[in-house]
């Protein structure tokens, strides 16, 4: 991955819906740590339980990306989460599902959340939110995206110590 960083290939999208046909994308992992749970949004276009998150824009940083995603599609300010900081936890290269296939190039930031606050999620983007429980099974199924499985083991460890 940091040979393509390093390569000057463009690293954002620049037209919708896929070129350059890898890009960098960002999730945001609202975590409520009181109930061991992640929020997940059923993706409309998708037709998966994923992440908050989208497309970094030219030149912007990604830390501002997930920020700004936040509040365009929940309308929320939530803080990073200590065990991360700003920094992401997590890098995943995935082919995205359904018409106009590409890569997306995801950076996985980790954000405090409390499932008691109001959140207004982008109809036209999601069908549904729902919190899930970090220790319940079958987090390698079609339902959510390929890396949760492993996203969530590692930052259950991080959670746990």
């Amino acid at each position: 991955m940091l040979d393509w960083i390093d390569s000057g290939a463009q690293l954002f999208r620049l037209e919708k819906p896929a070129n350059p046909p890898q890009h960098l994308v960002i999730y945001a992992a609202l975590i409520d740590q009181g109930s061991h749970s992640v929020m997940l949004v059923d993706h409309a276009k998708a037709k998966a339980w994923l992440m908050p998150g989208g497309h970094v824009d030219p030149d912007e940083d990604p830390r501002r990306a997930v920020v700004r995603e936040l509040r365009e599609e929940l309308d929320i300010a939530p803080p990073f989460h200590p065990v991360t900081g700003s920094d992401p936890l997590f890098l995943t290269v995935t082919q995205t599902r359904g018409a106009d296939s590409h890569t997306d190039v995801t950076l996985w930031f980790v954000f405090q959340a409390d499932q008691r606050t109001p959140i207004s999620p982008d109809p036209v983007e999601f069908s549904a939110v729902q919190w899930f429980r970090l220790d319940r099974s079958g987090w390698a199924t079609d339902q959510f995206d390929p890396g949760m499985a492993r996203f969530v083991a590692k930052l259950s460890q991080l959670l746990d110590r």
